[in-house]
């Protein structure tokens, strides 16, 4: 009879080998010939400010909304066009529809948002409304003197 070293764990190196698969995989776990855009979002003294990376996004195409202090985000990057000759031996670059949703605060003014691209990418300016300043309320008496 001979015996056999049992290891309950697996090591370093088995793990690493069943998830090599996984890890050569690009992008996030969004479906394919969709994608999700990187954006920023930097909250200033006066306003809000975002910044999608939309690279080959028609700026033309975007959709910009604020509704019930709700931003949304939507566009497409189209596939490129079909090449003759070679095939692509790798494709990292998704395209297809996209959507972004982003809550903002109660102090956000829907109608201040100004929407500007550059160079691929997308700048949204979300001006804050002005803070009502406290005001002192006189309290007067029911009997006449105060």
């Amino acid at each position: 009879m001979s015996i056999v070293r049992y290891r309950q764990w697996p090591t370093q190196s088995d793990i690493r080998h069943l998830l090599a698969p996984l890890l050569d995989m690009p992008g996030d776990a969004a479906p394919a010939g969709s994608w999700v855009p990187a954006v920023d979002i930097r909250e200033q003294d006066t306003q809000f400010v975002l910044h999608a990376d939309l690279p080959g996004v028609d700026p033309a195409s975007i959709e910009v909304q604020m509704d019930k202090g709700v931003l949304s985000i939507k566009g497409e990057r189209r596939a490129p066009a079909p090449v003759e000759g070679p095939h692509f031996s790798r494709i990292e670059r998704r395209h297809g529809t996209f959507e972004r949703r982003f809550a903002l605060p109660d102090s956000a003014d829907a109608e201040g948002v100004v929407a500007s691209s550059r160079d691929g990418v997308l700048e949204i300016r979300i001006p804050k409304r002005a803070e009502a300043a406290p005001r002192r309320i006189q309290v007067a008496s029911a009997g006449g003197t105060a």
